[in-house]
C-alpha cells in the first residue's frame, strides 16, 4: 500500500477529530490534555540530565576550596574565604565571609563586587526570608547591612538561602576552621567521582522505570479517548463506501491528531510549570526556570514517540473490532479473553531478573539493560492481566440494589475500558509497593550508628578557631533553653618534637573535673591532676609514653607542617585511674584525661575545643537550638553547632530517595489529573444514557451509587492485583540485593490505601459534572 495513501486516510482522520461540531472538539481538547499532561512529565524527565549539569556547574563555578592554600601567598589578587555556614529551622544557609588583600582580589558568581566590612549580598530567598517575622535570631548571626542581593549565576537554586559578607578579621584566622586563602573561584582540582555500588544503581534504574512507566500508560490510555462515538463514525464511514482498512486508517488519522494537540499542550503545560519553578521547592531542591531545557535527543524521541504511539494504540485496539456499515461489533464481546499469553509478560520479566539475584552482595554488577526491561515487563504485565481478572470478577456478579445491577452489567459490556481507566493507578501503586520494600530492605546498609546518645546531650559546637572554650560557655550560661555545658579540648603527644608520619601519639582529653566525669568514672579529682584512662593503648610504646615523669612533646611537629608549635611537658610523679563511662561523651578514648591547669600554656594553642549543650526540656528544642546557634554565632564566627543524631544516612542515598519523593510527587499529580480527565470523558460519552434512564425514572441516587460503584471495583481488582504483582517485584529486588526477604505490611498498605484515596479524591471531584449529565434535558440533540 502507497505511503501517498497512508498520509491521505492519517489526514482526512485528522480533519475528522476537529471538524465534529462541538463534541468532537470537546472530544479533540480532553484528549490533548490527557496526551499533554502525559508529555509535560515526560519533557520534564528529558531535562532531568541539563537540571543536573547547570546546578552542577553553578556549584563548580563558586567554588573556593583549593585543597592547595598553604602554596598561595598574599597578593593584588587573593582573597581570604571563610565558611560560616549556619541552619535556621531544618534550613541550610551557605555562608561565606570574605577579606579582599588586594585591589585585584577574585570576585565570587552572582554578585558584581565584593561587599565592604558590615556589608552584606543574600540570595533573594534569604532576602524575603529575613523580611518575615520572627528571623530576629537568624538576622543577629548575619554579618552586616543588605546591600545586594545574589545572581542566578552565583546560586544552585531559586530557594538557596545563601550570603557574602565582608569582614577585616580573618587573615589570622587562616589554618583554624575553614578558612582559606584563594586567588580564583572556581578553579579547583577535579577529584572524580566515585562510581554508584550496585544497590545504588539499581535504585536509581527503579526509580526512572516505577516513575515513567505510569506516565506512559496513561498517554496511550488518553489516546482512546471517545471510543463510543468513534465506533458510531467509523460505521458511517463504512456506510458510504469505505473498506475496514480504510476506516482503521482513518481513527489512527484521529488519534494522531489528538497527539499533537497533546504534544502542544504538553509544551504549554510544560513551559508553564517551569515559569512556576523558580517559587516551589520539593524535599529541600528548587532550580531556576531556565534549568529546565530537555535534552535534544530526548525531547525529539518524546516529539517521535507520541504520535507514534497513538496510531499504533489505535491499531492495535480495532484488531478484533468488525466495522460494518450498520455498526461496530466486538468480537471479544462474545469470547472469553485467555489467561495463557497474558501471563508470558511477567514471566518473561522474571525470568530476565532471576540471573541478577545476589550481585548486590559482592557477586558483580546488575546488568542495566535486563533490569530495566525485566521490571518494564512485569509492570506492563498488570494491563494485560487486569482486563481478563475484570472480565472474569464481574461475570461471576449479579443480583443486589438496582444501582450495582446497573454497575455490573455496564462493567459486564465494558470491562475493557473499566480497565483501561485503571491501568496507570495500578502500575504505579505495583512499582511504589516493589521500591518501598527494596528501601526499607537496604535502608540498614546506607544508615550506621553515629555511637552519639541525643539522651545525654542535644548540641555540639565545634569550636574551630577558639583556642579555648570559656568565651563560648560565659555566653551559652545565660542562653534561653540552655540547662548544662560540658566544655572539652583535643590535642595530642609524642615521644619527639618531630614525628614521622608513621609514628604513634597518644590523644589528650582536656577539660575541668565535672566535665572529666562526663567521659569516665573518677573517684578524685583536683586542678591540676592527670588520669590514663582504661581506653588508652596498652602496646610496650604507649605504656612508655604515659610513663610518670616521663618528657613527651604536645601537639608534635609532622613533615611539611610549621615548627614551633610543639610543647615540652613533663608528665606528673602521680598518674590516676578514670574508668571510661559506657556512656561518655566521647567514643573515642585513648589516652589521658587532663585538668587545664596540668598542661603548659604553651600546649595551649594546639587545643581544638567542643562544648557539649545539654538543653532545658521546659523550652521548645527548636526555639532552643536557635538559641544556642545565635549565641555560640555571636562569640566565634567560625564555631559549627550540631544536633546529636544517633543514626546518619549515606549522602547518596538520601538524595535517591529525595530524586523518588519529587518524582513520586510529580507522577501522583499526573495520575490525579488523568484519572479526572478519564472520567470526566467516560461521563461525557454515557450522557444520553443516563438522560434516559431519568427520563424514565430512574433515581438520582440510584445513577450516582451506579457510577461510584463503576470506579469502585475496578480499581479495588486492580488494586489487589498490584499488591501481588509489586510484592512478587519487591521481593525478586530484595533477593537481587540479598537482603533478608521481609514485607513491611504498614507500607504496602499505605501505597495501596494512597492510590485508593487518589481514586477516592478523583470520583468526588467528578461528582458535579455526573448531576449536571443525569438531567432529562440532555436527551435534546441538533
Amino acid at each position: 500500500m502507497s505511503a501517498r495513501r497512508w498520509a491521505g486516510d492519517l489526514a482526512m482522520g485528522a480533519r475528522f477529530a476537529f471538524t465534529g461540531g462541538r463534541e468532537g472538539w470537546i472530544r479533540a481538547l480532553l484528549t490533548g490534555v490527557g496526551v499533554g499532561l502525559g508529555v509535560a512529565l515526560l519533557l520534564l524527565t528529558a531535562a532531568m540530565p541539563s537540571i543536573l549539569d547547570t546546578r552542577h556547574a553553578h556549584e563548580a563555578a563558586r567554588q573556593d576550596y583549593t585543597f592547595t592554600s598553604s602554596d598561595i601567598k598574599p597578593a593584588d589578587d587573593t582573597i581570604v574565604v571563610a565558611h560560616t555556614d549556619t541552619v535556621w529551622h531544618s534550613q541550610d544557609v551557605r555562608g561565606r565571609l570574605l577579606q579582599p588583600e588586594g585591589a585585584k582580589a577574585p570576585v565570587p558568581p552572582g554578585i558584581d563586587r565584593l561587599p565592604a566590612v558590615g556589608e552584606m549580598y543574600v540570595s533573594p530567598a534569604l532576602a524575603d526570608l529575613l523580611k518575615s517575622p520572627g528571623t530576629e535570631l537568624l538576622r543577629q548571626r548575619l554579618p552586616g547591612k543588605v546591600v545586594g542581593t545574589i545572581g542566578e549565576s552565583g546560586l544552585i537554586g531559586s530557594r538557596e538561602l545563601a550570603y557574602y559578607g565582608g569582614s577585616e578579621k580573618l587573615v589570622p584566622l587562616l589554618g583554624k576552621g575553614n578558612v582559606e586563602r584563594i586567588d580564583r573561584f572556581g578553579d579547583t582540582p577535579s577529584q572524580g567521582s566515585e562510581p554508584l555500588d550496585p544497590v545504588l544503581l539499581l535504585l536509581v534504574l527503579m526509580v526512572f522505570v516505577v516513575l515513567l512507566t505510569p506516565v506512559a500508560i496513561f498517554v496511550a490510555t488518553a489516546v482512546r479517548f471517545g471510543g463510543e462515538q468513534r465506533d458510531r463514525r467509523l460505521a458511517a464511514l463504512r456506510l458510504i463506501g469505505c473498506d475496514g482498512g480504510m476506516a482503521r486508517r482513518i481513527a489512527a488519522g484521529e488519534a494522531l491528531a489528538g497527539s499533537l494537540l497533546g504534544l502542544v499542550f504538553g509544551v504549554g503545560f510544560f513551559l508553564a510549570g517551569a515559569q512556576l519553578a523558580a517559587s516551589i521547592e520539593v524535599f529541600d531542591v528548587s532550580i531556576f526556570p531556565d534549568y529546565l531545557t530537555p535534552s535534544p535527543v530526548l525531547a525529539l524521541l518524546v516529539a517521535l514517540a507520541v504520535p507514534a504511539t497513538a496510531v499504533l494504540v489505535t491499531l492495535f485496539s480495532l484488531r478484533r473490532v468488525v466495522i460494518e456499515p450498520l455498526g461496530v461489533v466486538r468480537t471479544a464481546g462474545p469470547g472469553r479473553r485467555r489467561l495463557w499469553w497474558r501471563l508470558l509478560l511477567p514471566l518473561l520479566g522474571l525470568l530476565m531478573l532471576t540471573p541478577m539475584i545476589g550481585k548486590g552482595n559482592g557477586g558483580g554488577n546488575f546488568n542495566p539493560y535486563l533490569v530495566t526491561f525485566g521490571v518494564l515487563a512485569l509492570l506492563v504485565g498488570i494491563t494485560a492481566l487486569l482486563p481478563w481478572l475484570v472480565e472474569r470478577a464481574v461475570g461471576r456478579l449479579d443480583g443486589g440494589p438496582v444501582s450495582w445491577q446497573l454497575a455490573i452489567r455496564r462493567l459486564q459490556l465494558s470491562s475493557g475500558t473499566a480497565a483501561r481507566m485503571v491501568n496507570g493507578i495500578a502500575v504505579a501503586v505495583a512499582g511504589a509497593i516493589a521500591l518501598q520494600m527494596l528501601f526499607s530492605g537496604v535502608d540498614a546498609d546506607y544508615t550506621k550508628t553515629t555511637g552519639k546518645d541525643p539522651s545525654r546531650t542535644q548540641l555540639e559546637v565545634d569550636l574551630r578557631a577558639a583556642t579555648t572554650p570559656d568565651a563560648t560557655v560565659r555566653a551559652l550560661r545565660g542562653t534561653r533553653g540552655v540547662r548544662r555545658t560540658v566544655a572539652l579540648s583535643e590535642t595530642s603527644f609524642g615521644s619527639r618534637p618531630k614525628a614521622g608520619e608513621s609514628e604513634d601519639t597518644i590523644q589528650i582529653m582536656v577539660g575541668d573535673c565535672s566535665a572529666l566525669r562526663e567521659l569516665a568514672r573518677i573517684s578524685a579529682c583536683h586542678e591540676g591532676d592527670v588520669f590514663i584512662s582504661s581506653g588508652a593503648f596498652t602496646d610496650a610504646a604507649s605504656r612508655k609514653l604515659m610513663t610518670p615523669g616521663h618528657t613527651v612533646w604536645v601537639d608534635p611537629t609532622y613533615a611539611g607542617s610549621p615548627k614551633g608549635a610543639e610543647a615540652r611537658w613533663t608528665l606528673p610523679a602521680e598518674l590516676g585511674r578514670a574508668q571510661v563511662r559506657k556512656d561518655a561523651l566521647r567514643s573515642d578514648l585513648t589516652g589521658l584525661l587532663v585538668t587545664p591547669s596540668a598542661l603548659p600554656a604553651k600546649a595551649r594553642p594546639s587545643l581544638s575545643s567542643s562544648v557539649y549543650v545539654m538543653l532545658d526540656p521546659k523550652v521548645p528544642e527548636s526555639v532552643a537550638t536557635e538559641e544556642v546557634r545565635t549565641t555560640v554565632r555571636a562569640a566565634d564566627v567560625l564555631a559549627d553547632v550540631s544536633i546529636w543524631r544517633s543514626t546518619q544516612r549515606s549522602t547518596r542515598y538520601d538524595t535517591i530517595r529525595t530524586g523518588l519523593f519529587a518524582g513520586a510527587a510529580a507522577v501522583l499529580a499526573l495520575i490525579g489529573a488523568s484519572l479526572l480527565v478519564t472520567q470526566l470523558e467516560q461521563l461525557r460519552e454515557r450522557k444520553k444514557l443516563l438522560s434516559s434512564l431519568i427520563a424514565f425514572g430512574t433515581r438520582r441516587r440510584t445513577l450516582t451509587l451506579s457510577v461510584l460503584w463503576q470506579t469502585a471495583i475496578p480499581i479495588a481488582l486492580g488494586l489487589l492485583l498490584a499488591m501481588a504483582v509489586g510484592l512478587t517485584l519487591g521481593g525478586v529486588l530484595m533477593k537481587m540485593t540479598a537482603v533478608p526477604l521481609r514485607v513491611d505490611w504498614s507500607s504496602v498498605l499505605s501505597m495501596t490505601g494512597f492510590g485508593a484515596a487518589i481514586v477516592v479524591a478523583v470520583t468526588l471531584l467528578s461528582l458535579p459534572a455526573l448531576l449536571r449529565l443525569i438531567r432529562p434535558d440532555g436527551l435534546r440533540t441538533e
